[in-house]
């Protein structure tokens, strides 16, 4: 039998995409301690929670760009980090400010952030045979059959619907029957 579950949020949820690409490998000078403060900073997120970062998850999209998907508590919580004077980003920042007015970094490396809040009801998750990951790994987990078998039935749940409308008894994998 296949373990399947969902992620236990509720609420808005706020998604940072944030990540770098080296531009010229060549550059390391310049692109390493891009990395090393991106890792430095999760650190310090991690050592402090009350921050309000959940969870994150490392990822690489080619040989060149490397992200990390974080989770956060609120948007209210991910402002007040990135604008923290005692916290590292502060630090890193004011350097990279200082080096793009000097002409200093030339482009050899890029750096990029995305930050999203989704709205309750507008997202959804299933996770088969898999520990708490992404969205799980920040909010929790529970059985799939508590939110509903289908996409549309957890989105329901979410949204304030009726999560037993639309459910169906079918086994897993196998679609309900046609009426």
């Amino acid at each position: 039998m296949v373990s399947r579950t969902t992620a236990d949020a509720k609420g808005d949820v706020v998604v940072l995409l944030i990540g770098m690409r080296v531009n010229r490998f060549r550059a390391v000078h310049l692109w390493l301690p891009v990395m090393l403060a991106m890792l430095r900073m999760l650190r310090e997120l991690e050592k402090d929670p009350a921050r309000g970062l959940l969870s994150k998850v490392l990822l690489t999209a080619s040989p060149r760009t490397y992200y990390v998907v974080q989770y956060w508590e609120s948007k209210d919580k991910l402002y007040a980090y990135a604008t923290a004077p005692d916290a590292f980003h502060h630090e890193v920042w004011a350097r990279i400010n200082r080096k793009e007015r000097a002409g200093k970094l030339r482009g050899q490396v890029g750096i990029w952030h995305e930050a999203y809040v989704v709205p309750e009801g507008s997202y959804e998750a299933v996770y088969a045979d898999m520990p708490a990951f992404g969205l799980a790994a920040a909010h929790g987990q529970v059985p799939l059959e508590k939110r509903g078998r289908y996409a549309k039935d957890r989105f329901a749940y979410r949204s304030g619907g009726d999560a037993t409308q639309g459910l169906s008894s079918a086994p897993v994998g196998r679609k309900p029957p046609r009426r």
